[in-house]
């Protein structure tokens, strides 16, 4: 039986692991998309302040599903042993990031949901990590943006995951640590796909 009934629920569970973790002033930064749905929870059970980090994957050439590294606003991350596993050239590294950052970049504008963390607490929260690419982009994203702490926060994370984001987190709180993780979804009843629509009304809503 998966460990969540659904997003709404892992959020439950995770702001339940971040109770007596995060101290004031901070924010909630959630990964579109799913990663909203998580992060809205944690901010209205915590009492604060949602944003969103965006971040898009690095596919691999002709196989955009394996992932090479990620991209966050003006951050980019290389996992370097696929990179150079698979030959990646330079010129086609930096057409693909510049194309991927664009992407990024208009996702930003379309959510709209900046959060100043200059100073604060910034918990990052996804509903999951797997390569833990797309959450080191988006903790050092926090960090260049003057964030004092910055806190990786998800429902289930592979265990040793600390390894894999440690320069871009001060702290990573994860509910479930499986040695074994395949696929983030095994672990929800319900992991239907989340839109931009869901994300913005999320970010529109009050989270106290």
């Amino acid at each position: 039986m998966p460990a969540f009934l659904d997003r709404r629920d892992a959020g439950d569970a995770l702001a339940d692991a971040l109770g007596g973790v995060i101290d004031p002033p901070a924010a909630v930064l959630g990964i579109p998309r799913g990663g909203v749905v998580v992060a809205a929870r944690v901010a209205a059970r915590l009492a604060l302040p949602l944003g969103v980090v965006v971040t898009k994957k690095l596919g691999a050439p002709h196989n955009p599903e394996l992932g090479i590294g990620a991209v966050a606003p003006g951050v980019r991350v290389l996992e370097p042993d696929v990179v150079s596993a698979l030959s990646v050239g330079d010129r086609w590294l930096a057409r693909e990031s510049a194309r991927v950052e664009t992407e990024v970049a208009r996702r930003a504008e379309a959510y709209g949901a900046s959060v100043d963390v200059r100073a604060m607490t910034a918990v990052v929260v996804d509903d999951g990590v797997a390569t833990g690419s797309t959450a080191r982009a988006a903790g050092l994203w926090a960090r260049h943006a003057g964030a004092r702490r910055v806190v990786l926060a998800v429902p289930v994370a592979p265990m040793g995951v600390e390894r894999r984001v440690g320069d871009a987190f001060d702290e990573v709180v994860a509910v479930l640590t499986p040695s074994d993780l395949r696929a983030v979804g095994q672990y929800y009843a319900d992991f239907r796909q989340v839109g931009d629509a869901e994300v913005r009304e999320l970010l529109r809503a009050p989270t106290s």
